[in-house]
């Protein structure tokens, strides 16, 4: 059987208005409902606001710091191999890295309820940044998966390289 073909970047995602920066270009893009960028964007930005006033720091490093802190390093893939299946588990790349990474933290902070969303977002990236909250535990979640399959690690086959 041939396998997958390869999927190509088709273009280039222009950098955010207010901090010229691509991942939260990228990050807005994942909170955006139904089309409405604008308001996902005041929703991050406001985020952002809540952060400076809470911590005192500059955001955009709290931020980074939270991503590097929820992007997973392992995770596990479901093989069929002999008419049984397998969680193997497998290295992470970088594009799926940061894109596991957004997805968890916008996940979590839709989770919670009784507040805006703005500042729900605001504390699950204090929070991951802190390595706590409930992204950070779902990368600790999947790390613990990919630790107990790790008798499985060789049915992995193929080593995948790197794509830039």
């Amino acid at each position: 059987m041939p396998r997958k073909a390869r999927s190509y970047k088709r273009h280039k995602i222009q950098p955010d208005s207010k901090y010229n920066n691509v991942k939260i270009s990228k990050f807005i893009n994942y909170l955006m409902e139904r089309g409405k960028k604008t308001v996902a964007a005041g929703i991050l930005y406001d985020a952002f606001d809540f952060i400076q006033e809470k911590l005192k720091t500059e955001p955009r490093q709290v931020f980074d710091n939270a991503l590097k802190n929820v992007s997973p390093m392992l995770e596990v893939k479901g093989r069929r191999i002999g008419g049984a299946n397998y969680q193997v588990p497998m290295e992470v790349f970088e594009p799926r890295k940061t894109t596991l990474g957004m997805r968890w933290m916008i996940a979590a902070a839709r989770s919670k309820k009784g507040k805006p969303m703005s500042i729900r977002l605001a504390e699950e990236i204090m929070e991951a940044s802190n390595k706590q909250g409930i992204a950070f535990k779902k990368r600790e979640d999947t790390h613990r998966m990919a630790e107990a399959n790790k008798a499985f690690a060789h049915f992995a086959r193929f080593t995948r390289k790197r794509r830039s």
